[in-house]
């Protein structure tokens, strides 16, 4: 018989999940490494992905290294090395060979420099599109999917892909630098880099409990260190205060039954009252400098929404129809609309949403945003068919749970009022 010994077996588990904890945990800082030596994005990716697949078969035989970082930064070096051996004919690669060989007989390190934002810089290159740019900073750093990447877009997620893969030649071929450029061309590539942050912390925000503090905490401090780097810049501290104040409210994101709760109904005694102090103390500096941006007027929405006698929707409202002047997008429009109903006006609202059928048809809170606004509209059928159709749509199981409690709520509510539901 060949089945393996249950020794053998639970050590492949344990070297599996270790693997992947490092992976998600430390692969932008790895990628980052190695394409500052590299120059090539496209080989430093392939190169730690061949350093993982080794490590499957040697920590399975050898036992986990003191510093598996290390371990996969040395092998990918190696792994790059031999990639780069039989193309020294071209001057760059020659460069980065010589470098790759230095740092690979250097001893293996115990601790991995953080270099990301370096990367995120050279992605966010003005040469890229602005929609590349973002797309490939979540790729690279944060190691989301190209799925994953095309759903935040809206994007088909074929032509995302092709889009990540030019913009990763692009690099390569024009040979930008992976550096933190100079300040005179910081402009070119603030937004880029502040919106590729922020949805790095989204993304961690929004993921199941066990995942989120990755994300949240990794995207708060490379924040923490464009803010050290262009100090009193209104729009990095309006994108710092975002992220603080979000953030704060996170303990209390979902209820005892794992629902999503939205701010007007969490519990406020789990908000972290430093957060707050501290993301209000921020925006305050950023609103003085009165230089208005969008991660300003983001952050003021989030402040808003956390306002003593509950969400301030008038105001909210307004903010939403600024934010729109320098972001004319459908999710913007949506959000508006959302307050605007809460605001007193849902009849205005849904119209607006309707009206956004065609873009964002594909886009699951459009369909739960417009079972709200049908609720209030007294539409219920309809409602209730919106409500299915965002819980189908859902990839977020406490985002479901919310959802579905709603539409439990309305089915009850039409069962009373009619006896039998609507007509």
């Amino acid at each position: 018989m060949n089945e393996a010994a249950p020794g053998s077996t639970s050590r492949a588990v344990a070297v599996s999940r270790e693997l992947d904890r490092v992976m998600r945990a430390d692969r932008g800082r790895l990628v980052a490494i190695l394409a500052k030596g590299l120059k090539d994005l496209s080989l430093a990716e392939d190169a730690l992905q061949e350093a993982a697949l080794s490590a499957m078969k040697h920590w399975g035989r050898s036992g986990l290294p003191t510093s598996p970082q290390g371990w996969l930064l040395q092998a990918a070096r190696r792994k790059a090395i031999d990639r780069l051996r039989g193309a020294t004919r071209d001057a760059r690669k020659a460069e980065a060979l010589a470098q790759l060989s230095a740092d690979e007989a250097a001893p293996e390190p115990q601790t991995i420099p953080d270099e990301r934002l370096r990367l995120i810089f050279a992605c966010c290159h003005p040469a890229l599109e602005m929609k590349s740019r973002v797309a490939l900073t979540l790729r690279t750093v944060c190691g989301l999917t190209t799925a994953e990447i095309a759903r935040a877009f809206l994007d088909a997620e074929p032509t995302m892909g092709q889009r990540i893969s030019r913009a990763k030649a692009k690099i390569a071929a024009a040979g930008i630098p992976f550096e933190i450029p100079d300040a005179d061309d910081w402009s070119a590539r603030l937004d880029a880099v502040l919106t590729s942050i922020y949805l790095i912390f989204t993304t961690g925000y929004t993921a199941p409990v066990a995942e989120r503090h990755d994300l949240c905490g990794e995207a708060e401090y490379l924040m923490r260190l464009v803010d050290g780097l262009r100090p009193e810049d209104p729009e990095i501290e309006g994108a710092l205060a975002m992220m603080l104040l979000t953030a704060a409210r996170r303990p209390a994101r979902t209820g005892a039954d794992g629902a999503t709760l939205p701010p007007a109904e969490q519990d406020r005694k789990l908000w972290d009252a430093g957060k707050i102090a501290e993301g209000r103390a921020i925006l305050v500096s950023a609103m003085e400098k009165r230089r208005p941006g969008p991660f300003q007027i983001k952050a003021a929405i989030a402040d808003c929404q956390m306002a003593d006698e509950g969400p301030d929707w008038p105001q909210i409202a307004a903010l939403y129809a600024a934010l729109w002047r320098f972001e004319p997008t459908p999710i913007v429009s949506l959000n508006a609309a959302v307050a605007l109903a809460e605001a007193g006006a849902p009849a205005r609202a849904l119209e607006i949403v309707e009206g956004l059928e065609t873009d964002l048809a594909h886009y699951q809170p459009w369909h739960a945003a417009r079972a709200a606004l049908l609720v209030m509209a007294g539409r219920g059928n309809e409602a209730a068919a919106a409500y299915r159709q965002a819980i189908d749509m859902s990839e977020n199981q406490a985002e479901a749970l919310f959802l579905q409690a709603r539409l439990a709520k309305l089915e009850v509510a039409g069962h009373l009022s009619t006896g039998q539901g609507e007509a």
